[in-house]
């Protein structure tokens, strides 16, 4: 025979079911407090822009504004199309990238282990600050270091290669060789900084592993190659996976601090979807292209990020991000 107390039993659930979320979020309150930034922030810089990719599809002018601009479909991308401009920021773009992202987070990982196999404190702690040391360097102090030793008229560079008797070389006119000069300073600056995710992953390592390991005869170079390398595979996944996401965002202070955004004759090599965008804002005016670039910019990344994260869910799904 069904009772009053029978009858109320199904209402229990989803009340309890609701005090328990509250309870979780009452016992989680200070990390979501730390979240609430983070989440501003995107909400702000991300979330309330969106609007304005509207300018994309627009022939943007003053004096009717943006919602009464003339509306002119994809014709903003099939000039970039048209012009070859997409191809070449495209392939640029994203070349440098994919060289940034291999080399730059091989070096990290070879810094974080040359720094774990250190033994004295005092000069690991001495080589940990003088490799951090050019992250913290502005993109424009670097540029002009770069000036002074590339110029043509006053480089150092070119002193000594007249002190030698040899001709002076015209650097900022030769676009072959600044593919090179781009990634030596990209890494020179970064692969410090970079290397302190792998060391404090490398510091997660129990140390009964590695004197086990010791123990049975293994020599640093097998410790490194069976323990440590295996045991830092998944960060260098997840950082690998984050840095896809840009992969079509070009850095672009030091592209911008070390050639300038209107070197015409370094384009073909150097100029990348950051410098682009800049020069259609503020030199061309013309806001309707640089969106129409950003936008493509943004769903490329979006779409390199979701079939990166298929890949490794496919073939390691316990390093995957979702």
């Amino acid at each position: 025979m069904e009772t009053a107390l029978d009858k109320e039993a199904p209402a229990a659930g989803p009340a309890r079911a609701s005090s328990g979320r509250l309870r979780r979020l009452l016992n989680n309150r200070t990390l979501l407090l730390m979240c609430l930034p983070a989440v501003a922030f995107f909400i702000v810089f991300a979330y309330l822009p969106m609007p304005g990719l509207y300018l994309a599809f627009i022939q943007y002018n003053y004096s009717d504004g943006i919602f009464k601009s003339p509306f002119v479909a994809f014709d903003n991308f099939r000039f970039l199309v048209i012009n070859g401009d997409l191809w070449r920021l495209t392939f640029n773009t994203v070349a440098y990238n994919i060289v940034f992202i291999l080399l730059g987070n091989v070096l990290q990982i070879l810094v974080a282990v040359l720094l774990n196999e250190l033994r004295r404190k005092w000069f690991k702690k001495i080589a940990q600050t003088l490799m951090f040391l050019p992250h913290f360097i502005s993109a424009v102090l670097i540029g002009l270091i770069a000036y002074n030793i590339l110029s043509y008229d006053y480089g150092v560079l070119n002193g000594v290669l007249q002190a030698f008797g040899m001709e002076p070389v015209k650097t900022y006119s030769n676009p072959v060789i600044w593919p090179f000069i781009i990634v030596i300073t990209f890494l020179w600056q970064s692969t410090g900084y970079g290397s302190i995710i792998y060391f404090a992953a490398i510091m997660g390592l129990d140390n009964e592993i590695i004197e086990a390991s010791e123990i049975d005869g293994a020599n640093a170079f097998q410790r490194i190659v069976y323990i440590i390398l295996p045991w830092l595979k998944p960060t260098f996944i997840i950082l690998l996976l984050f840095s896809l996401g840009g992969v079509l965002k070009g850095n672009f202070g030091l592209f911008y601090n070390l050639v300038g955004a209107n070197n015409t004759a370094l384009y073909a090599t150097t100029d990348i979807i950051e410098t682009y965008v800049f020069r259609s804002l503020m030199t061309n005016f013309n806001f309707s292209i640089g969106s129409a670039v950003s936008l493509y910019q943004s769903v490329f990344g979006f779409i390199v990020v979701i079939t990166a994260n298929w890949l490794v869910r496919k073939f390691s799904p316990e390093n995957s991000l979702f």
